[in-house]
């Protein structure tokens, strides 16, 4: 659902990989029975976005250009703040989120005598904002780790080097890390993904359009070589061999676009002694022992030719190079955490040059960003208990099941699938999964030894924590009850392996679900996202998963043939709509996320009939119930872009821009046009050919 890329299906393209495992430990909301109960000053908290009658244009404009009319005149008022590169609906949720947040994370890091959760959200808080600390560390906490870089001589020393700093969650050439197996759900197996750039994209090595901006990187690099003690000319010249480096490793790469249109790239099973085969200058028995995993039978190598390519490049690349590439990305991911010189070196080419981000944020945000990165669900645990109401959970859990039955009755009435395929697709849809809020037992968060000594010492402890609870589950049974959210998230997502849908308690605001809302609102709020995340169960890549999980074909090939026909149709609106001068939103990069728009609004609106059936309407404001279904659905899409931040998501984003979301799926939908009294040929009227309908 988030308009931020990347996501989990979300599929498992991601995998987790970055994310820790989970160990149970309670069923309560917060843990501590001794803790002081955490509380907010609500007063104290931004607005939400909600709709408004006065955001409206002009009533011709519903039937041009709904986002025109819910959300232009929000838009020209609302410029883009400094510290962001988009702001709109759900910038504004964020924005509350984080100053909740902070309000829990200074309760925390001002008691002395903290234990569990409440200590390390403490010790989080107190050393990200201990700017006079950090400044006098520099980059000293980085040393031992440069002086190995340095002390690097040949093949064997950097293949073993890779295998111990990766031992620590520090791997930067490739990702490494637990998931379930596509064959089997319910066992977790080793993948090994591609990995080591620094630009979004394998585009923006080769392409054209990207140049300025892999010569804008280029001059980072050197830069940050500079600081981290090289001579300005080496680390001009250094910063030459590390693009060089990426280049080659890009090229045997694949791009955002192949990666989220095919799952089936993520998977590739191979023993230990076919992979030590491809890649014999870094065997993957050694790895796995280093990494202290038993050696499996079998681990997915996902994209074989990147690793290949790796080995390959450890046996032909000088050392000096490999020792200036390492040294650089050890630096750089570091940045954020060191003083303020790499700092303002990261902001500069990552959140100015790259996406056009004016401004920094300020360090609380920042401290927040690392502390929801390393251990959100600490934090999540004690936004819970302060900012999630039972009654919404009790709320939610009543428009899903709405939702569910509203898509059965969509699935029994299609008439372009058959009835074999359309069984199984049945059976999928009773086993879906809904989690709501928050996890039902929290994980376990002893064993991470954090204090008030060193902000980047606790990042470390934590990568390396999550690191090795992440490898614990290797061999293991699938963790059901694990959420790849925290709760104070705006978000939500759909994952495949387990067939389940996921909303976090921090999406359940306004304008997506306000308890005091009617169903209008709500239903073309949260029921959309419900719908949204339901349907990713049946686009083009949750379809290739079965009712347990199991990555299996469960279409007959006339169904399967029809299916594409359906979505080829959906890529060509899309690749139709053009962002910006030149610039066209990319079908089948998006394809996913437009049909989970498309079928999810489609069942929102069937569930509101359903809810509403035999009252009558309830006119607020003069607007009729469809029609105030239909804008709180724009009001969730208002949304601005710097330029070069829509660039950037044009290449990597399975989004399309929110502009593009607000008209895309309810031009389809004919109740559409009748809510607003649109005339056939009106541009937010698809009639005849024009009109898909796929769920």
């Amino acid at each position: 659902m988030t308009p931020n890329a990347p996501k989990i299906l979300l599929l498992p393209l991601a995998l987790a990989l970055a994310l820790s495992a989970c160990s149970r430990e309670s069923s309560a909301p917060a843990a501590g029975a001794e803790a002081a109960k955490p509380t907010l000053d609500e007063s104290a908290l931004p607005p939400v976005n909600r709709f408004q009658l006065a955001d409206l244009g002009e009533p011709a404009d519903a039937c041009r250009d709904l986002n025109a009319y819910a959300n232009g005149k929000w838009l020209a008022a609302h410029p883009i703040p400094g510290d962001r590169t988009s702001w709109g609906s759900f910038e504004m949720l964020a924005e509350r989120s984080l100053a909740a947040q902070r309000q829990l994370a200074e309760q925390a890091a001002a008691d002395a005598d903290a234990t569990g959760v409440e200590k390390i959200v403490g010790d989080f808080w107190a050393t990200g904002m201990d700017e006079a600390a950090i400044e006098r560390q520099g980059i000293e906490p980085l040393r031992d780790r440069l002086a190995a870089i340095d002390a690097l001589t040949d093949t064997a020393s950097i293949a073993e080097h890779l295998r111990a700093t990766a031992a620590r969650g520090e791997n930067v050439l490739f990702g490494f890390g637990a998931n379930a197996d596509f064959r089997d759900s319910e066992v977790n197996i080793a993948y090994a993904v591609q990995g080591g750039l620094g630009l979004p994209d394998r585009s923006y090595y080769f392409d054209e359009a990207h140049r300025d901006k892999l010569a804008a990187y280029q001059r980072h690099v050197a830069r940050v070589l500079e600081l981290s003690g090289v001579p300005a000319e080496a680390a001009a010249q250094q910063a030459e061999a590390v693009v060089a480096f990426e280049t080659r490793l890009a090229g045997n790469s694949r791009s955002r676009e192949e990666l989220s249109r095919d799952a089936s790239l993520m998977y590739n099973p191979v023993s230990l002694a076919e992979a030590d085969a491809l890649t014999p200058n870094f065997p993957w028995t050694r790895f796995f022992e280093s990494q202290g995993v038993q050696p499996p039978q079998t681990f997915s190598l996902a994209i074989p030719a990147f690793h290949q390519e790796v080995d390959a490049m450890l046996a032909e690349v000088p050392v000096e190079d490999w020792k200036a590439y390492l040294r650089f990305h050890t630096v750089d991911s570091a940045s954020p955490y060191l003083s303020d010189a790499f700092v303002q070196a990261n902001y500069a080419f990552y959140g100015k040059t790259l996406r056009g981000q004016q401004e920094i944020e300020p360090r609380w945000k920042r401290a927040l960003g690392t502390l929801n990165a390393s251990v959100g669900e600490t934090l999540g645990q004690l936004y819970v208990e302060a900012a999630f109401p039972a009654e919404s959970k009790a709320r939610m859990e009543e428009l899903v099941g709405n939702l569910r039955e509203a898509l059965k009755l969509r699935l029994e009435k299609l008439t372009w699938m058959g009835e074999e395929t359309k069984r199984k697709a049945m059976a999928k849809w009773e086993t879906f999964t809904p989690k709501i809020g928050y996890p039902d037992t929290w994980r376990d968060w002893s064993g991470l030894e954090t204090g008030r000594d060193s902000y980047i010492a606790n990042v470390l402890a934590a990568n390396e924590f999550n690191y090795k609870y992440d490898l614990a589950k290797i061999g293991k049974p699938v963790d059901r009850g694990e959420w790849f959210m925290s709760p104070q998230t705006v978000n939500a997502y759909y994952n495949p392996q387990a067939n389940e849908i996921v909303f976090p308690a921090g999406i359940l605001q306004p304008p997506f679900f306000d308890p005091d809302a009617d169903d209008a609102l709500n239903y073309g709020g949260i029921g959309a996202v419900i719908g949204h995340e339901m349907i990713h169960g049946y686009d083009d890549q949750g379809s290739r998963f079965g009712p347990t999980g199991n990555f299996e074909n469960w279409w007959t090939e006339s169904d399967a043939a029809g299916f594409k026909r359906l979505t080829d149709r959906l890529v060509a609106q899309f690749d139709a709509y053009e962002a910006a001068p030149g610039l066209h939103v990319n079908g089948n990069l998006t394809l996913g996320e437009n049909i989970a728009d498309l079928g999810g609004l489609a069942v929102a609106y069937d569930a509101l009939q359903r809810a509403r059936e035999g009252q009558e309407d309830p006119k607020v404001d003069g607007l009729t119930q469809d029609q105030r279904f239909f804008l709180n659905w724009a009001t969730v899409w208002r949304r601005n872009f710097t330029p070069e931040e829509l660039k950037v998501r044009l290449t990597t984003d399975p989004h399309a821009p929110a502009n593009f979301r607000a008209i895309g799926a309810p031009s389809n939908l004919p109740a559409y046009a009748a809510a607003f009294s649109c005339e056939a040929g009106s541009p937010m009227v698809r009639e005849g050919g024009e009109r898909i309908v796929i769920w």
